[in-house]
């Protein structure tokens, strides 16, 4: 049952819903976000857990209003002038619910006796991408990068056409409530003993910098990795793969660079550094380098979401001739070629990841990778 669930709910009122479900030891655990369709009522916002692992459950939550100024749960108290003197707004909601490898419904009855319920279908995160691609030789893809516009575009290299999803959502997380409430504190406590600065994660511009950083050195976040270079992003598709695997791929076996018109989704859509508002939102931002040699010379660039499948919240975005994502698939067989001509432009492992793991995976490459 782990993963985000969203869709339409119906009842005293109506509206989307957003449920997101991280899977622990002996229960399932989350919270869910009801978003009102009446601009005049607040919309809210609950964390749940469940008894056990069972496919038909129930419990008992509280609920909170959504603060309409900051998209993110606040007390009654403090939201409750911004709405009409009759709206009243329930503490406590009764759910029901079963789930299926297919669906996740849910009922519920608050304690003012509004009520509600939703099918949601399964996520579709895991789903084979859907996203319009074109295959390239590595001349055409130098050709085609060679006539873009500067600053206009992100890259993203990936060894497989597999949907964009962050890290944090690969690992079968959803809540990010938990996330920040539980892994971020123990993550700041235990790498706070090993950078020289130490982050004060209550500045935005600290928290992300942090949080950038712990992405670069392997810790799953809710960020993903783009570049402003083409190139980089084509060392990223061809690494981790080896020249024998290389030369025993078929002609159907590609890696994939995906492209972003960050110009124009930034220009079209709010970017939010927040984590925890309950609007989906996939936004794109530029992080300070603290304790983080490798942004610079990767010419790195982040995006910030709470949503697990990028692609189909990107591509729900899009309409006729507006597009903001593509791809391009260069083949997997051609690594060889294209590694070595990105070490004459100095585009290595060394060059990208300052330190010694970087020269070591340097050096592996130019004395093993025959």
């Amino acid at each position: 049952m782990n993963g985000q669930w969203m869709g339409r709910y119906e009842g005293s009122n109506s509206g989307r819903i957003i449920v997101n479900i991280d899977e622990l030891p002996s229960k399932y655990a989350g919270v869910a976000y009801l978003i009102d369709d009446a601009s005049g009522l607040p919309s809210s916002a609950t964390q749940f857990q469940t008894k056990n692992k069972e496919r038909q459950f129930s419990f008992e939550a509280s609920v909170l209003p959504i603060d309409p100024r900051t998209g993110m749960a606040n007390s009654r108290e403090n939201v409750k002038a911004l709405y009409a003197p009759e709206v009243v707004y329930p503490e406590l909601a009764r759910v029901e619910g079963k789930w299926n490898e297919g669906e996740l419904h849910l009922s519920w009855k608050t304690n003012i006796g509004t009520h509600g319920s939703c099918t949601l279908p399964k996520p579709s995160a895991e789903n084979p991408s859907e996203v319009q691609s074109k295959l390239m030789s590595w001349a055409e893809f130098k050709e085609y990068v060679g006539g873009l516009a500067e600053q206009h575009l992100l890259f993203r290299g990936q060894n497989t056409p597999w949907r964009l999803r962050t890290s944090f959502h690969r690992h079968g997380r959803a809540d990010l409530v938990r996330f920040v409430s539980e892994d971020i504190p123990t993550l700041h406590k235990n790498l706070s003993a090993r950078t020289r600065h130490v982050f004060d994660l209550s500045i935005p511009n600290q928290n992300g910098a942090f949080l950038n950083l712990a992405q670069h050195h392997g810790f799953p976040t809710p960020l993903l990795d783009w570049t402003h270079s083409p190139y980089v992003a084509a060392f990223f598709a061809y690494r981790g793969i080896s020249n024998h695997e290389a030369a025993q791929a078929s002609d159907f076996d590609h890696v994939r660079i995906y492209v972003l018109d960050q110009t124009s989704w930034k220009t079209d859509f709010q970017q939010i550094q927040q984590l925890l508002i309950a609007e989906p939102h996939f936004s794109i931002m530029e992080f300070l380098a603290i304790d983080n040699e490798r942004t610079i010379p990767q010419q790195a660039a982040s995006s910030v979401t709470n949503i697990d499948d990028i692609e189909n919240y990107v591509r729900g975005k899009e309409s006729g001739n507006k597009k903001y994502l593509w791809a391009i698939d260069l083949p997997k067989k051609d690594r060889k070629h294209v590694v070595r001509e990105l070490q004459y432009m100095g585009i290595t492992a060394g060059s990208l990841f300052p330190g010694l793991d970087g020269a070591c995976e340097d050096l592996k490459e130019r004395r093993f990778e025959t």
